[in-house]
Parts: C-alpha cells; structure tokens; sequence
C-alpha cells in the first residue's frame, strides 16, 4: 500500500469542472458517468496543495515571472525522467499546450500552406490547421493486429507531394495509446529535416509510460535535428492542473525560439498565471512519489479493463496501451454504423466518452476512455457497458 489513496472518491460537481458540471450544455442531459477529457479526478498531493495555499494567503496576485526558481525544477524533471537536457533561455511559458499549437502554425506557416498530422489523433491538432486556413495533410496510422504503427513511406510521400511546411507530433500518442520507439522517433525526425519541415512534438503525456516502454524525447536526438523543433509539455497532464493553464514550451534553436516569441507577443500574451507556476515548481520538486505511485495505479485500472472484456465483452478490442492514462477501445464487432455505436454508448450505457469519429473518419467504431480515476468508476462504467451490449 503507498503513501496516496487513488481509490477516494473526490466530488467535482459545482466546482465548473468542464467533466462533472456541463452534461446538459454538452450533452443535452445530466445522467452520464464522464470519462472523456483528458482530466484526472485524483487530488494533489498535500504538500502540493500548502504550497499553492501558501501563496494565495500572500493575498497579491500581480505581474510575476518565471525565474530561475521555476525554470530550474522543470529542467530538473526532464533531466532525471526522461534524460533532456534544456537551457533556460530554451523555455518559454504558455497558458497550454494547443494554444502554442496555434501558436507554431501561425508562427512557421502561412495560409495554405500544408502541416501534416497521423489520425486517428488528439482532435485540435486538426482545427489548428484548418481554422488557421492552413491545408490538413493526414498520414494515416496503420491499425494491424490490435496495434498502431507509422507508415514512414506516406509520411515522406505525403510532405514531398504537399510540400509540407510543418509536422505535429503527438508523442506518447493519444488515443492509440503508442510511446514510439527511438528508432521510429528517429526515422521521422530524419524525413523531417530532409524536407525542411518544422517539428512541433506534443509531449505532454510523456510522464505516463507503462513498464516495458521508455518514451524517446525529440530534445534528447542529435543536435542536427533539432534546427525547427518544438517541443510543447506541461505539468498540467501529469499531476492534472489545467485549470491553472501553464505550460513549458522548449525550443532549442534561437531563431526558431524568436518566431514562436514573437507571435506569442502578437497575441498579447506575457507573464504566466503566479498560482499555476507555483503549483508546476511544486509538483516537480515534491510530486514524484504521487506519480510513481499513480502509474501502479493507472496499470492497475488498465489491467482490470482487459480482464472484463476477455471474460464479459469480447466483441469489444482493447487496444493494449503503452502510455497515456486513455483506453482507445475497437467496437467495429459490436456494429458498423458511428452513430449507432454513439446511441449505444449514452442512450443505453449512459456513459460520456470521447467518439472516435473526432479523431479522424477511419476510427469512427472506436471509443476514447480516460481511465484516470478510481477504480469504483472504472468498474462501473464497465458494468453499465455490459449491460447496454448484453441487451
């Protein structure tokens, strides 16, 4: 038994949280158990918490920069979990990770131009290309055997025929689940520079990786690639602080770094949230334990998913997860028809997952389920799966 509970059950509702609190606005009804955002329902650990009190009794929220005192734990927590190692003059701090997204769009493409991503993947990848009137270039991931890999001869096909300005990368991958291997991290990052193309690195799950994996960060590849990469990570996924809406953004070359700073001035935005600074210092000075203790967990409510659909819903596939705190689930047994599949999942399971039609039309039969939360309501939402398909 560790230090933290994860089996305690923490009230969210009326507290504005997007998950508990907005049913009726997002769904059209208030009866769904929610496992759909990307939002843990695990509370801080303690110490964490004095901290962000501590501060808020100072009762002065002004201007406030992030010092060396908050650069130096982030850098810290790279170097020691995933072997990175970043200057201080590399970071730049965002309210999240897909405002600097649209951001880099707006930063190193113009209007038309094509920006490549794999679907299925994390939806506002998508609507950072299209609403910025950039042109979605998709290199399909190849679903075989339960699994996911990269088709690289598309990928390189798909940025010489478009001539593609700029990559996003969701590394480890929500939904599917995948911490890529370095030689595949590699492979991409050697198309990249071939072209010429940007690298904007998603890495903000990369503190969720199951035993038997490791994530390859693209700050740790050779120097020579790393001319026009972004790297966008937070603290904000691993120990669930979103709502205080900082976000680390690492990009090793000057020049790249000056486009990116330059357009985030354009958008007028300058010194971070104070609470949220002290809460990222916080969690990577103090949070490791909790962490270590919540990936136990995280397999844990893992390996109970694939136990109950191998013994009670077979016709459901489990895509094995090799990170991520989500579960891409295959339902193309169950029906062939998205929005049967979608009356199924809240009419008759009154659940609240994420479909699979908004991570790309070829996973419409799939379901995304955040498993972050404690095992009584992953139970639950398994039970009422059952009972919808058993009808």
């Amino acid at each position: 038994m560790g230090e933290y509970n994860f089996d305690e059950i923490h009230d969210r509702r009326n507290t504005s949280s997007i998950k508990w609190d907005f049913g009726l606005e997002r769904m059209g009804r208030d009866d769904l158990l929610p496992l759909w955002v990307a939002d843990m329902d695990f509370k801080l650990p303690g110490e964490v918490i004095e901290d962000i009190v501590k501060r808020a009794e100072q009762g002065i929220f002004g201007y406030t920069d992030p010092g060396e005192s908050y650069l130096s734990p982030v850098k810290e927590w790279y170097k020691k979990r995933h072997g990175a190692e970043i200057g201080s003059e590399e970071i730049t701090v965002v309210p999240g990770v897909v405002y600097a997204i649209a951001l880099a769009v707006r930063a190193y493409t113009n209007p038309g131009d094509a920006i490549i991503i794999q679907q299925p993947v994390y939806y506002p990848f998508a609507s950072s290309i299209t609403q910025n009137g950039r042109k979605l270039v998709n290199n399909q991931l190849v679903y075989k055997d339960g699994r996911y890999e990269i088709d690289f001869e598309d990928f390189e096909k798909k940025i010489a025929e478009n001539d593609v300005k700029m990559f996003i990368f969701c590394s480890p991958h929500n939904p599917v689940g995948r911490v890529w291997k370095k030689e595949e991290v590699m492979r991409l990052a050697e198309i990249c520079k071939r072209h010429d193309v940007y690298v904007f690195a998603d890495e903000i799950h990369s503190d969720f990786v199951f035993k038997g994996h490791k994530h390859t960060s693209f700050l740790t590849l050779p120097d020579e690639y790393k001319a026009k990469l972004i790297v966008g990570t937070s603290a904000s996924k691993t120990f669930n602080l979103a709502g205080l809406q900082v976000s680390n953004i690492f990009i090793p070359n000057e020049d790249t770094r000056k486009l990116f700073r330059k357009e985030n001035g354009a958008a007028g935005y300058e010194q971070p949230n104070v609470l949220g600074m002290v809460a990222t210092k916080s969690v990577y000075e103090k949070g490791e334990q909790w962490l270590d203790e919540l990936l136990e967990y995280l397999e844990g409510n893992v390996s109970y998913v694939r136990d109950f659909l191998k013994e009670n819903l077979p016709q459901v596939k489990l895509i094995e997860p090799e990170g991520t705190y989500l579960i891409w689930l295959d339902f193309s047994e169950v029906t062939d028809d998205y929005k049967e599949l979608e009356r199924i999942i809240v009419d008759k399971a009154h659940l609240w997952l994420d479909a699979g039609i908004i991570f790309g039309r070829e996973s419409a039969l799939f379901e995304r389920i955040n498993i972050a939360c404690p095992r009584q309501i992953v139970v639950q939402a398994m039970e009422q799966l059952k009972e919808a398909l058993g009808d």
